[in-house]
């Protein structure tokens, strides 16, 4: 009777061996419950496979055409298909040089602009009070920040053209107006450049703190030092990060320009249209794949600025 009551173990001794040693179901890590947790890991990366996909087809395939053929004569060449160099060469001289170099001109100031006027509209959004204010211009910035193309250019030629109803009213005329130029198309431009800037810039203003704010009032700061040496050091990224976003966004853009301008304007997208279709030249088109190409290597270096500015900004607004 004495061994056996030695033998049990008392209630107070705390778990056996088998429990102390983890060698039960609950803290194996073999268990179905362990299985249960690795599995979320896996089937995430199969539910993002479709979009890796549809990259590779949409996005890989064009860039690699656009690539090779590049650097290939046309298939109807007199010497066959061959490797060369002359569609980069001609891709940088001339009305093409011209015409990159007008596009390049026409977003950076655009995109200038587009920031000058998107910020304080912006924050005249963020610090209203009025709740339905701030979702009504955010809500008709994404629809204008989308709004391009033909019906732009419709409603504009309607507007502002040569027989425009504010053109005819307002007699512009006269006063040396015109539509279809380099400073019509910029404003053109802009009016969906601006609401992109405020989509933009308007997660970057919420992140900025009442107590950063407070803390420069309490050190006798004015407003206009609070923005100077606190807000706009610490919104410098994302402000950077949106011109580069508005430059990229009007870099890009034929529809509008192609139905305001036509070739008044010499821009890239128009040229690389011309050249594809053989309205000045037949055979152009390894030539518009070299101007594509050269888009595509302004566009890339241009999203490397992009993407470590909002990793910056993102480490003070978060």
């Amino acid at each position: 009777m004495t061994t056996a009551r030695a033998a049990t173990p008392s209630p107070a001794a705390g778990p056996s061996s088998d429990e102390a040693g983890g060698t039960g179901t609950v803290a194996s890590p073999t268990t179905p419950q362990g299985t249960a947790r690795r599995r979320p890991r896996h089937a995430g990366r199969l539910a993002v496979l479709p979009l890796i996909v549809f990259v590779l087809v949409v996005f890989g395939l064009p860039a690699f055409a656009i690539v090779t053929n590049a650097f290939r004569t046309a298939a109807g060449a007199p010497d066959g298909p061959h490797w060369t160099t002359d569609n980069i060469s001609q891709s940088v001289h001339g009305a093409y040089l011209t015409a990159l170099w007008g596009s390049v001109k026409l977003s950076a100031l655009t995109a200038a602009i587009g920031v000058l006027l998107g910020l304080p509209l912006a924050h005249a959004v963020v610090t209203s009070r009025f709740r339905a204010l701030r979702e009504a211009v955010l809500a008709a910035s994404g629809v204008l920040a989308n709004f391009g193309g033909v019906p732009l250019a419709f409603a504009f030629v309607a507007t502002l053209g040569n027989s425009g109803e504010l053109t005819r009213a307002l007699d512009l005329g006269k006063h040396g107006w015109s539509l279809y130029s380099f400073t019509g198309l910029s404003i053109v431009y802009l009016y969906f450049l601006v609401p992109l800037m405020v989509l933009t810039i308007t997660p970057a203003l919420d992140g900025l703190r009442v107590q950063w704010r407070e803390a420069a009032q309490n050190n006798g700061a004015t407003t206009r030092q609070y923005w100077t040496h606190v807000a706009l050091p610490i919104l410098a990224p994302s402000l950077l990060g949106g011109f580069v976003l508005l430059f990229g966004s009007a870099f890009a853009a034929y529809a509008t320009a192609a139905a305001i301008v036509g070739s008044s304007v010499p821009l890239v997208t128009l040229q690389i249209a011309g050249a594809l279709s053989g309205n000045v030249l037949a055979g152009q088109g390894n030539v518009a794949l070299a101007l594509s190409l050269d888009m595509i290597v302004i566009a890339g270096v241009v999203m490397a600025l992009y993407i470590p500015l909002q990793r910056r900004s993102a480490r003070w607004l978060h």
